[in-house]
C-alpha cells in the first residue's frame, strides 16, 4: 500500500489503523468519508506518531481526539 497517495482507501485504511491501536470507543465518529481529503498529510503524521508509541496517556488521547476532530470536513 502506497500511503505517500491521497486516496479514499488509504484515508480508511489510516483511520482503521488509528482507531484500532487507541482502542477509540467512540471509532464510529472516525468515519474515513467525514475527513478532509484536503488534511491527508496532517491524517499521515498523526497515524505515523500513533503506530511509533505503545501507551497513550488520557490527555495524549483527548489531544488526539481533538487533532483527529479538527480534520472532519466543515470543522477547518
Amino acid at each position: 500500500m502506497d500511503l505517500s497517495k491521497n486516496t479514499p482507501e488509504n484515508i480508511e485504511y489510516l483511520i482503521g489503523q488509528i482507531t484500532e491501536k487507541l482502542r477509540m470507543v467512540n471509532a464510529a465518529a472516525m468515519k474515513p468519508e467525514s475527513i478532509n481529503n484536503e488534511m491527508y498529510e496532517e491524517l499521515l503524521e498523526i497515524h505515523e506518531m500513533v503506530m511509533k508509541k505503545d501507551h497513550f496517556s488520557p490527555s495524549e488521547m483527548q489531544a488526539l481526539a481533538e487533532e483527529i476532530g479538527r480534520l472532519r470536513k466543515g470543522t477547518e
